[in-house]
């Protein structure tokens, strides 16, 4: 099922954002947001920095991780984490100061980052947009397996906790700061085929049903 909120919904597979907006991919650790980004625009997992996709860049936290590797290898994750997190957006606020459309991979459960966001993107006349991979705890945990980095019992506990006050605000039909959330489940996730930044700002897309709004 896939749930739209304002956002840029104008088909099955494709979401369309007004040009220059911020488009936020989040969801538990393990959800598939660096798989989805990985399909949608050919990256490797090995890139480290973020890469131009058309007319947007696409920005991953792996990139920040695989900047920092060849030289905080042996620094516990403790430390080594919050470097590469503020690395990552460092780099996503500078490509929305200079006015770029930038997708990119975000701690989905943590609010504090949406309305930073959100606030720099005001500055510069611009908007947020989310997209939520909404899955059960169970296929992300799946997913962290299968990708060797497991969050802690304690700290995913966490996640899932604020992940649920967040999704069930954005099905509700408004998360703000945001301009727009659009939720996805799996089968609506692996049904994406693109993400385009010619959409109007302010209104309904192009080509959207109005029953899609609540996911009629």
């Amino acid at each position: 099922m896939a749930t739209t909120t304002p956002a840029g919904r104008a088909s099955a597979e494709e979401l369309n954002y007004p040009p220059g907006s911020l488009v936020l991919l989040a969801g538990l650790p393990g959800a598939g947001k660096s798989t989805l980004l990985d399909r949608l625009y050919g990256l490797r997992g090995d890139e480290r920095g973020p890469v131009r996709a058309g007319e947007a860049w696409v920005i991953d936290s792996r990139q920040s991780r695989n900047w920092w590797a060849r030289y905080l290898g042996p620094i516990p994750p403790r430390i080594r984490t919050p470097i590469v997190h503020a690395t990552h957006v460092s780099r996503i606020a500078r490509a929305v100061v200079r006015g770029h459309g930038v997708v990119a991979h975000t701690r989905g459960t943590w609010p504090h980052i949406l309305y930073g966001f959100a606030w720099l993107a005001r500055g510069v006349g611009s908007e947020v947009h989310l997209i939520m991979l909404d899955v059960e705890p169970e296929i992300a945990r799946a997913g962290q397996l299968s990708r060797g980095r497991v969050v802690t019992a304690s700290g995913f506990a966490r996640h899932c906790r604020r992940w649920r006050v967040l999704i069930e605000r954005a099905r509700g039909g408004a998360l703000p700061p945001a301009a727009g959330v659009t939720v996805l489940d799996r089968p609506a996730s692996d049904l994406l085929r693109a993400i385009r930044f010619d959409g109007p700002r302010g209104g309904e897309p192009d080509g959207r049903q109005e029953g899609e709004r609540d996911g009629r």
